[in-house]
């Protein structure tokens, strides 16, 4: 961790001063995730510790309850709420932030992210990626259509089902009569 340099050493006073207000304007997108990060830790924690206040507290079930530990309570968990409440909104600006962020960048596909080498030991071209991309849909729109047909045959059986139950509800009842 480096110090930051003296203001006398031969830097105008004012001139370092304006570089750190520049540098704390600009966070990049990371650092704000890992604010977003330790705020989603920050709000994790204090609802669990919103949920032990809560398991601590006594139901009013007859039984002397003193006002003041009772205020004390109250007190504890209503700041913890207002607390909690700040940590939302304080992960919101981030969220809101970081998205503002990257509204510009373009969406990397995701097969572009992850390195991988071909059995030829060629490298990844965009035509096979683009079929292979082609090729998944295509299996995807074939596996939609089945499932729906699927769907389809699993309610003409169960309609098969529904009017054999009945029959033989009916001929249950009938030979039940009979005797």
């Amino acid at each position: 961790m480096s110090t930051p340099p003296l203001a006398g050493a031969g830097m105008p006073p004012g001139a370092f001063s304006g570089a750190q207000a520049q540098a704390a304007r600009e966070v990049n997108t990371a650092s704000l995730c890992r604010i977003g990060q330790e705020t989603v830790q920050d709000i994790v924690f204090r609802t669990m510790e919103i949920f032990q206040l809560l398991r601590n507290m006594q139901l009013p079930n007859g039984v002397t309850y003193h006002t003041s530990t009772y205020q004390d309570r109250l007190a504890k968990l209503q700041e913890h709420l207002r607390q909690l409440s700040i940590l939302f909104r304080k992960l919101r600006l981030v969220y809101d932030k970081c998205n503002e962020n990257c509204a510009g960048l373009d969406p990397v596909p995701i097969e572009q992210l992850i390195p991988y080498v071909e059995e030829d030991g060629s490298k990844h071209d965009d035509r096979g990626a683009a079929s292979q991309l082609r090729f998944a849909s295509e299996e995807r729109r074939e596996i939609m259509e089945v499932n729906k047909k699927l769907k389809q045959k699993n309610h003409q059986l169960k309609q098969i089902m529904d009017q054999l139950r009945n029959l033989i509800w009916d001929i249950n009842a009938m030979l039940a009569m009979r005797n």
